[in-house]
């Protein structure tokens, strides 16, 4: 497989999986919660994409009762949290594995396929477009679209609540927000994008699986630990964009390890390896710094002298 190919297979997959990505950020870095709700919402809205879509559900609503599921299990792990003051970590897992078997009741199978189903990169396929070329137009879409909605809803008094909310929830209620409900619909929408991301995904890998949800978290972290190594301290709007360019590199880096014959048992320590190298770039970057900084000091301070 040439560079080219590989970078659109990386490119459709990476648009499609920064929706997670964007919704482990909402919990992750906006509400400052490590939440392992998306390893359960994830294959949530896969699943019920899937059976909706086989049951002759328009693949566009389907993607939507797809996000309205992952909202609820976001409200599931808020009320767990903010209710029965439940720590956000325990609760993330005990939604997370409590939607094992609602998904799996939901599916009825451990998976769906979809082949010769409609999705929703059909109708752009039945245009001429490659599969590929198709995903990354359709995808494109729904993430620059979910994106936008994010940085108006940033922008309303709510918003700037949740923010608030993450930043400092003492100080926010004392200023007389609500913080709990803040926290609650920031669970529901980061989950709401995580079972989106799952819909999108299981059409276009044209099956449902109910064990998809392993791991997912950690990929979300990776492309944000990306994103930020590449860009940081900037405006909500740009973050959220460099979160698809971390969420497309990371694949891209998976792909080319992929193509490195790689023995199907050993898959999963080259995922591993990638997201060690992922996640320890902030801890590169700022050594470097740090020793390029020193050493313009020391630099400076030589001149004074001479």
């Amino acid at each position: 497989m040439n560079v080219i190919t590989l970078l659109l297979s990386a490119t459709s997959q990476g648009i499609l999986w920064s929706l997670l990505a964007i919704g482990v950020y909402m919990t992750f870095r906006i509400l400052d919660i490590a939440d392992l709700t998306a390893e359960g919402s994830f294959p949530l809205g896969g699943g019920i994409a899937a059976v909706a879509i086989i049951n002759g559900i328009h693949p566009a609503l389907a993607t939507l009762l797809a996000f309205g599921g992952g909202m609820l299990a976001g409200l599931v792990t808020g009320i767990l949290n903010t209710k029965f003051k439940i720590p956000a970590l325990l609760a993330g897992i005990i939604t997370m594995t409590g939607l094992y078997s609602v998904t799996s009741r939901v599916m009825g199978a451990p998976n769906i396929a979809l082949l010769g189903e409609n999705t929703v990169f059909t109708a752009t396929q039945t245009m001429g477009l490659s599969k590929n070329n198709a995903v990354i137009l359709i995808g494109l879409l729904i993430t620059l679209l979910v994106i936008f909605l994010l940085v108006l809803f940033f922008q309303t008094e709510i918003g700037l609540a949740v923010r608030a909310t993450g930043d400092n929830p003492d100080m926010s209620e004392a200023n007389g927000i609500k913080t709990e409900n803040m926290k609650l619909l920031g669970y529901m929408i980061s989950n709401g994008s995580n079972a989106l991301s799952g819909a999108l995904l299981a059409q276009n890998n044209g099956f449902a699986d109910l064990n998809s949800g392993v791991g997912t978290i950690v990929i979300g972290l990776a492309s944000i630990i990306i994103a930020e190594v590449l860009l940081h301290n900037k405006p909500i709007w740009v973050r959220l964009i460099t979160i698809v360019a971390g969420a497309i590199i990371y694949r891209f880096i998976l792909a080319l390890v992929f193509e490195m014959n790689v023995e199907p048992t050993d898959s999963k320590l080259a995922s591993a390896i990638v997201l060690v190298i992922c996640l320890s770039l902030p801890q590169i970057r700022s050594k470097f710094t740090f020793k390029t900084k020193k050493g313009a000091n020391v630099h400076a301070t030589s001149s004074k002298n001479q």
